[in-house]
């Protein structure tokens, strides 16, 4: 959904040349896009914020909860409050294909979760079980967990691990100065920041919004010239 039609063109050429997605509908508002959506829900909702009427972001919270979201936009101001609304992934225009396509893979992963849970920790690393089997995964692999209604999402540089847990319980199991909690839904690892803006800190080219709570802490943490 875009209401400008450029963007609209090059969002639904990008989707195509991804080769793993179907176009199934284009709206210019969101009035247009909720009546659409309510009637024939999609797998995925690419979504811009800044719309007439009724923005992107007021548009996700009356969508059901379930709605799998991919953010659209040209400013980053809105990172937080998208990351609050459990959005996939938010991409900042343009949109190109490489990006997309990382984005596509958060989609697959959520859609294929196993479960999964976080079972023990130690300093430099933590046991999660899948499908009965236990996997060791070092803390320094860690970019930054987040949470997703009764599970949590664990990414790391090369892949998600989709765990049956709450942030809390993954929180309470890591003894580590690595990884701090940062939000409610979000745990980073500090070493991983590559910058800090705006009210969110960046690892990879991801926003990761940073609140007002934590902020004073993180700043502690880091080391700051």
């Amino acid at each position: 959904m875009d209401d400008n039609d450029l963007s609209r063109l090059t969002l639904h050429q990008l989707a195509l040349q991804t080769g793993r997605l179907q176009v199934t509908g284009e709206c210019k508002d969101a009035i247009e896009a909720h009546r659409n959506i309510t009637a024939n829900p999609p797998d995925l909702v690419l979504l811009d914020i800044e719309m007439p009427g009724m923005t992107g972001l007021e548009l996700l919270k009356i969508l059901p909860k379930q709605t799998l979201a991919i953010l659209t936009t040209s400013k980053k101001q809105y990172a937080a409050e998208a990351f609050d609304l459990n959005v996939v992934d938010y991409l900042i225009k343009p949109v190109n294909l490489p990006r997309l396509m990382q984005a596509l893979d958060k989609v697959r992963d959520i859609m294929m979760r196993s479960d999964s849970e976080v079972t023990s920790a130690a300093d430099d690393y933590l046991f999660i079980r899948d499908n009965n089997i236990l996997k060791k995964l070092r803390l320094e692999e860690i970019l930054w967990i987040e949470a997703m209604g009764d599970y949590v999402k664990i990414r790391t540089e090369t892949q998600w691990h989709i765990v049956h847990s709450t942030l809390k319980a993954v929180e309470e199991k890591i003894n580590s100065g690595r990884l701090m909690r940062v939000h409610r839904s979000y745990i980073i690892s500090l070493d991983k920041i590559d910058s800090i803006e705006d009210g969110a800190v960046n690892i990879t080219n991801t926003p990761i919004p940073v609140a007002e709570s934590y902020r004073s802490k993180l700043i502690q943490k880091i080391k700051l010239l």
